[in-house]
């Protein structure tokens, strides 16, 4: 499946309505931390993202150190963001307000 990366004139109302989120110094993904009240609703969060993640076959980098989750995304088949980070960057934001994230 051909993926076509964003321009920059498509990125940058992504990263209004995504405002937690930074474009990665080297333009190629966007990243977020965020804290939860303890390890339990942190571990909860990444189940919840993993399951749809595997759904839509675009998996995020992450990593997680008790409460605290730190995500990228980008999509390698186009070498930066594309649609699908776009995508994904909204259920984050939708799964984080759920699950309660700072």
């Amino acid at each position: 499946m051909s993926v076509t990366r964003l321009s920059d004139t498509e990125l940058k109302p992504l990263l209004e309505r995504h405002a937690a989120w930074r474009l990665r110094g080297d333009g190629k993904a966007i990243e977020r931390t965020l804290k939860f009240a303890d390890f339990n609703a942190a571990f909860g969060f990444i189940t919840r993202v993993a399951l749809h993640a595997d759904k839509v076959d675009h998996h995020p980098e992450w990593s997680n150190v008790y409460n605290t989750v730190k995500i990228a995304l980008t999509t390698h088949d186009c070498g930066g963001l594309s649609g699908r980070d776009a995508d994904m960057a909204q259920f984050i934001d939708t799964a984080a307000t759920a699950a309660g994230a700072d």
